[in-house]
């Protein structure tokens, strides 16, 4: 790919936007089975470890393990360790969100995601947003406001899990973004299924339950697949396009999240939810435009980190 190319900026291929698509889809099927086990009365904590478990075999496979050593070299365990732990907070707080809050809910309060990493890409990375992203920002945060209501009686603990489990998923995109450069995509990709597994390994047997039917089985081992398999999806679709090429696409999830929220469990959002998923979406499309401009403009000196960590995530 050509970054040189005034067409490679405009042109992104179907197949991506396709695996980006796809990716949501699968992402959909996660939280939706995730929330089918957590409603039967399994534990949040034991749903979580069978994810990254099941995700590491997966990834083992999938990256041919036997002759991939580079997915086992690592610059920095700790790090690694302490991104795995980020991750984990991350899907851990979404269950026990999903618990009590619709599909389109959760997914609207982590698109608000892209946002909070701008802002902690400052004192974090160094990397300054202007006054129009911040401004985003700060919509989108109205945008939150707007699905939770704070001081309401809609305000739940379910909203509360899921700003920490976006907060947690902030964190592990600044360590990605900080680790990018030092460490394999094969490993970051490894370690993050690994960590969690291992450190929550001394937890599972207390807080394991056996599936009550056969459909809870195939949804508890399906889960490291959905997860998996998306995120092998994203980093093929970004070897095809830049990231701020596939940066709209990812906003398609709402409408799995909503299908599978109505056909599943006969949810559907109400009005507030979905306005806040409006304004939330349109500050996200307003930030991916800005990037895109200041790409434009700064053509000459390409950011090498940038399209290494896109290809990362």
């Amino acid at each position: 790919m050509n970054a040189s190319s005034p067409h490679s900026e405009s042109a992104t291929p179907a197949s991506a936007i396709l695996m980006v698509f796809a990716s949501g889809m699968l992402f959909s099927c996660l939280d939706t089975s995730a929330k089918y086990l957590v409603l039967s009365g399994m534990d949040t904590r034991f749903i979580s470890w069978a994810r990254f478990a099941s995700h590491t075999v997966l990834v083992l496979i999938l990256f041919k393990s036997w002759s991939n050593p580079a997915m086992f070299k690592v610059a920095s365990l700790p790090r690694q360790l302490l991104r795995g732990v980020f991750l984990f907070g991350s899907t851990y707080f979404n269950f026990e969100a999903l618990r009590t809050l619709q599909l389109a809910e959760t997914t609207s309060i982590y698109f608000f995601a892209p946002m909070v990493i701008t802002a902690l890409a400052g004192p974090l990375l160094g990397e300054w947003a202007g006054w129009r992203r911040w401004l985003a920002i700060v919509v989108g945060f109205v945008g939150v406001l707007v699905i939770t209501r704070p001081g309401a009686s809609a305000l739940q603990i379910g909203h509360i899990h899921a700003l920490t489990a976006m907060v947690s998923y902030c964190l592990y995109v600044i360590m990605t973004r900080h680790m990018s450069s030092t460490e394999t995509a094969e490993s970051l990709i490894f370690y993050s299924a690994l960590a969690p597994a291992l450190l929550m390994l001394p937890v599972a047997p207390y807080t394991a339950s056996v599936p009550p039917s056969a459909l809870h089985w195939a949804l508890l081992l399906a889960l490291g697949f959905f997860g998996g398999f998306g995120h092998w999806l994203l980093i093929k679709a970004y070897r095809q396009a830049t990231a701020t090429a596939l940066a709209p696409y990812p906003y398609l999830q709402m409408v799995w999240m909503i299908g599978f929220g109505y056909v599943v469990f006969s949810q559907f959002p109400d009005g507030w939810t979905l306005l806040g998923a409006g304004i939330i979406v349109a500050s996200g499309l307003y930030i991916v435009h800005r990037e895109h401009r200041l790409r434009l403009k700064n053509r000459s000196l390409p950011n090498a980190e940038e399209e290494q960590l896109a290809k990362r995530l």
